[in-house]
């Protein structure tokens, strides 16, 4: 049997997705495509004053109408961990004699246990486009980061691990799974 009617008849839907690695900040596909964009990080316009959230939708539309190539705009959930942050909070917790203190230190791990056992996220924002010429690409990367920075937000280019979060929310639905890595036969 083929690698191609394998894949066709797997009941896998890893299989059926066009993908032979990530690497380098991009997800390389069988057709040697390689997709690859920039990440947001988030910025709450609405705290603003109305001209300067005027200015900022303004200068988003007219990015957004400046870029000629096919892109898709990506919102992805990525689990938040603060166990590092909740077991500093215990340790500041066991030595502090201070009843009023220790009542706020309190007040906090009850916040902190609040996100765990609720799963909350942090939502984040990407810009992805492919291509299969390098260098088309990094123009790209830099064309949408600075043209983000005119708009007030900051970008970076995708990690691995961003595109491995974005590859699990859209072949799981969001949810997460904690299998190991899949390898081809």
């Amino acid at each position: 049997m083929s690698k191609m009617s394998r894949r066709l008849n797997s009941p896998y839907t890893e299989d059926w997705v066009p993908i032979e690695s990530i690497q380098n900040g991009m997800i390389v596909c069988s057709d040697k495509q390689k997709v690859t964009g920039v990440k947001i990080a988030p910025r709450n316009i609405f705290i603003l004053d109305a001209q300067a959230q005027d200015n900022v939708l303004i200068s988003l539309k007219n990015f957004y109408n400046m870029i000629d190539f096919e892109f898709w705009l990506v919102v992805a959930d990525r689990p938040v961990d603060i166990s590092v942050y909740m077991s500093q909070l215990q340790l500041l917790y066991n030595e502090t004699t201070d009843p009023a203190i220790r009542k706020v230190i309190m007040q906090d791990i009850d916040k902190g246990n609040t996100f765990v056992n609720n799963n909350i996220v942090d939502t984040e924002y990407y810009i992805l486009f492919k291509d299969k010429n390098d260098d088309i690409l990094q123009k790209r990367i830099r064309l949408l980061i600075n043209g983000l920075a005119g708009c007030g937000l900051n970008a970076s280019q995708v990690s691995n691990d961003d595109l491995r979060i974005i590859m699990e929310n859209f072949l799981n639905g969001g949810v997460s799974t904690e299998f190991g890595t899949v390898m081809p036969v």
